[in-house]
């Protein structure tokens, strides 16, 4: 069945939220899920906390630039083909790194992680927008971040579970398992992308594609946007052991009291989004969501200043942080698809291209720069969400 004057295939959309969201909760646990194990690795490898911090700008970095080739790819061939090679590759990845004897190895396998997971990311943002209107893509989306949400409460923990009791190699097995589940689910999926809408792949043709999306009037926007925004939360997970062992501390069990009101936080905002996808317009939601925001960073400072370093000051400010984004978040993506509404995979790739620089900006220069003091960490959120409200408002103002 097609949706009368689009052409979208409509098959069983809530199958296909679970499986986007499981596509996107592999990041976190990519990411997240190694990071109580960095003494062990530090010490086995005979490296650096700044030398193995780079094992995650060079994920970040290779998810980044493959977002530009699996994006095409997914236009061209369709969703489930780059969910199920990209899927496979990730497996293979995963192994790798399991099996590592030596830091080189060890990083190169983690770039080839990354370069595999970005397909399974794009081929999935792309199925939940072919299969909906705006309206509920937003609805959709909400529910993804709302299951999304747990990885990154759910991979620390688990990690440091698999560290305690099997080593830190068993956290690469145990990503190995996740990718072959993902793998098997892909054969059983329905394609989503309809033979009206398969582009062409010849380079030319992809390049003017991207051109038109970086010279779009507000595709840039909008995502660095949200890339911004999302960088201020991105700041304390890529720091996650300068903040749990530094700031706050603690030990590798205790993860938990960073991730967990995080996630809590994610999924009420999400929620919250949900709700509103059919009651305010798009803009509102957003809008919303960085005043949320904004009251957040205005607790941070205040807490900076006036409080000693704990757990509730360090991560009160910062749930209430993630709740705004998550509240915007879905709606700011839907909108950002819709500026290249035939060319969606390649709309997913350059949003995840641009947030995923960012990210690994985040990991690779302003983590390192900001690590030696818990106030250092509160300007550096303050400067992204500056950033991020800087270019949400000039759009709305141009749209005025």
């Amino acid at each position: 069945m097609t949706i009368k004057g689009i052409g979208l295939a409509r098959p069983d959309t809530r199958h296909l939220t679970l499986i986007a969201a499981l596509l996107s909760m592999l990041g976190p646990f990519s990411i997240d899920a190694y990071l109580p194990s960095f003494p062990d690795i530090e010490l086995e490898f005979g490296v650096s906390r700044a030398i193995l911090s780079q094992s995650l700008g060079f994920y970040l970095l290779a998810f980044a630039f493959s977002t530009l080739f699996w994006g095409p790819v997914a236009d061209r061939y369709g969703r489930r083909l780059v969910i199920v090679v990209s899927m496979a590759l990730y497996t293979l990845g995963s192994i790798g790194c399991a099996l590592a004897n030596n830091i080189e190895t060890f990083l190169l396998l983690r770039i080839a992680q990354g370069l595999a997971a970005s397909g399974g990311f794009i081929a999935g943002r792309a199925m939940i927008r072919d299969a909906h209107d705006a309206e509920s893509a937003h609805r959709a989306m909400s529910q993804v971040t709302l299951l999304f949400a747990l990885a990154p409460a759910i991979a620390p923990v688990l990690g440091s579970w698999l560290h305690n009791h099997y080593g830190w190699r068993s956290v690469f097995w145990f990503l190995s398992i996740y990718g072959s589940m993902l793998v098997l689910m892909g054969f059983f999926i329905r394609e989503t992308l309809v033979d009206e809408h398969r582009q062409s792949i010849h380079p030319g043709a992809v390049i003017r594609v991207y051109l038109t999306a970086l010279t779009h009037k507000r595709f840039p926007a909008l995502i660095f946007s949200l890339a911004f925004a999302f960088a201020g939360l991105f700041l304390y997970i890529a720091g996650a052991p300068t903040v749990i062992y530094d700031f706050l501390g603690l030990s590798g069990n205790d993860f938990g009291w960073l991730f967990i009101p995080m996630v809590v936080g994610l999924m009420l905002g999400a929620a919250i989004s949900s709700r509103l996808a059919h009651r305010w317009p798009a803009h509102r939601t957003i809008t919303v969501g960085f005043g949320v925001m904004i009251v957040a960073a205005l607790f941070n400072l205040l807490d900076v200043n006036l409080a000693s370093v704990g757990i509730f000051a360090v991560v009160g400010p910062l749930v209430l942080y993630v709740i705004g984004l998550a509240l915007m978040m879905p709606a700011i993506t839907v909108l950002a698809m819709d500026c290249l509404p035939t060319h969606r995979g390649t709309a997913a790739s350059m949003q995840g291209f641009l947030q995923m620089i960012t990210n690994a900006g985040v990991a690779s220069f302003a983590v390192p720069l900001l690590h030696a003091r818990w106030v250092h960490f509160v300007y550096g959120q303050l400067l992204f969400l500056l950033l991020a409200l800087v270019l949400w408002f000039r759009l709305r103002r141009q749209a005025a």
